[in-house]
């Protein structure tokens, strides 16, 4: 019974586990958003189709070819082959290596070394089927490092799939920033144009006596200011399809005549409870997937601490030549089981535990600032949303309002009633408040598509 002793003990040790039970952090955010933002009804997160949140057909060709010939996606789907890769070679440590080998061993002895006094040659031919080095995972140590190479695969998976959210809401960013810089480039021109006939009717009047130099160089300034703000939008119109050619990854197909009030640009998705909808975005679950693995690399480490049995083995034939390699007798064998158990290392095994434990406690960190990350972006775009829409209603109202003034003193001015500094200072604050409108509009829309990201692509079912 005292024999069996030691095996029974190596038997009840390799049913243990040496890494530490997974247990999901609760998440470090409130249970609902902030006061004073209201999402309606909780509902079911469920995945949507990227078209669902953009309608326009203009915009989702532009996403379609990013998807296509982004270089950057691509680099994040090699990445995930990369770790595909990785977690095979981690797997492929759990079973042994098969190997055909077949050689020819040849040596010649001189007399003077050998003990008979005579030459000696000898030659051995042989053919046989090897396991080298398998390591039996009695302690669950390589399982463990399958486990690290998964949850890596399945991190930088997700990984992948965050940035192709990111990669799509960024290009219909970009699509809202183009459009809202054409719309104000339109419109610079436009008020260019109207002032360079302003200064040319004054210089008329002046001509005859009913415009003075002042009246003349005032609107000439005008001019001159509208001329400079049509050049900064045309750089700014170029910097802007330079950085939607660079997302799509090929020349962008820009169509004409989209303006930012018009419906269906962007859809803007229900936004359920925080639990439903941080939980499913992606960089929160590559983040998790990294401390699920950092986790199981303190299993790896502590199992370093146990003895490791490593069998090498062959079987096969010999024969001392060619011809009678395959003869009856020629059967040959070998077997070396070697147990290895660490005695001193200088403390490097403990180090690699407190490593391992270090890791993990970082991973922790990580995954927990990432769900706190979501939560505070969520509730950006949710307060951003509400406020931007009631400054929108604002200022178009004051559209609204400086056209009438605008009309009024137009009208006064021509009557000799009203200056032409009044006339100037109304025309600027008419195209100042019709800049900020389209501004405004299109921060509203561009919330709308970072929502898009911010979810994780889902929508919240209110039905269900």
């Amino acid at each position: 019974m005292s024999r069996m002793l030691p095996l029974v003990i190596v038997l009840m040790l390799a049913g243990c586990s040496f890494t530490p039970e997974y247990q999901r952090p609760e998440a470090p955010v409130p249970g609902a958003w902030p006061a004073g933002i209201t999402v309606g009804a909780g509902g079911t997160a469920i995945n949507a189709d990227w078209r669902a949140f953009f309608p326009d057909p203009r915009l989702q060709s532009l996403i379609a070819a990013a998807l296509e010939h982004n270089r950057d996606l691509r680099i994040a789907v090699a990445r995930v082959d990369e770790a595909r890769a990785l977690a095979g070679i981690a797997r492929a440590e759990r079973f042994p290596t098969v190997d055909l080998a077949a050689q020819r061993a040849a040596s010649l002895t001189p007399a003077d070394l050998s003990a008979t006094g005579r030459q000696l040659s000898s030659q051995r031919y042989d053919v046989n089927l090897a396991v080298a080095a398998f390591e039996l995972d009695f302690w669950g140590r390589i399982k463990s490092l399958d486990d690290v190479g998964r949850a890596n695969f399945l991190a930088s998976d997700y990984a992948r799939q965050a940035f192709r959210l990111s990669l799509i809401a960024d290009v219909a960013n970009a699509w809202l920033s183009l459009l809202e810089l054409g719309e104000r480039l339109e419109l610079a021109e436009a008020t260019t144009k109207s002032r360079e006939e302003t200064r040319t009717l004054i210089a008329r009047r002046r001509d005859v006596g009913l415009a003075g130099d002042l009246d003349y160089l005032q609107a000439d300034g005008a001019y001159q200011n509208a001329r400079a703000e049509t050049a900064i939008l045309a750089r700014s119109y170029t910097a802007a399809e330079n950085a939607l050619r660079l997302l799509v990854g090929v020349a962008p197909t820009v169509v004409d005549g989209v303006k930012l009030a018009q419906d269906g640009l962007i859809a803007a998705p229900a936004v359920g409870l925080p639990a439903e909808v941080l939980l499913a975005r992606p960089d929160v679950l590559a983040a998790e997937q990294k401390l699920i693995a950092a986790n199981a690399n303190i299993g790896a480490a502590r199992a370093a601490f146990l003895p490791k049995i490593v069998l090498t083995a062959a079987l096969g034939t010999a024969s001392r030549g060619l011809a009678g390699l395959f003869d009856a007798g020629s059967g040959a064998w070998s077997f070396t089981p070697v147990l290895r158990l660490p005695l001193f290392d200088a403390g490097r095994t403990s180090d690699n535990v407190d490593l391992a434990r270090a890791r993990k406690n970082i991973a922790v960190a990580e995954y927990e600032k990432a769900i706190q990350q979501a939560f505070r972006e969520i509730a950006d775009l949710l307060a951003a949303r509400v406020q931007l829409t009631e400054q929108l209603q604002a200022q178009e109202a004051n559209v609204s309002a400086q056209s009438r003034r605008l009309m009024i003193v137009d009208a006064r001015y021509k009557a000799g009633v009203s200056s032409h500094l009044e006339l100037l200072d109304a025309q600027r604050e008419h195209f100042a408040a019709q800049q900020s409108a389209l501004a405004v509009r299109r921060q509203l829309l561009s919330v709308a598509a970072s929502f898009y990201k911010a979810l994780g692509g889902t929508i919240v079912d209110q039905t269900r």
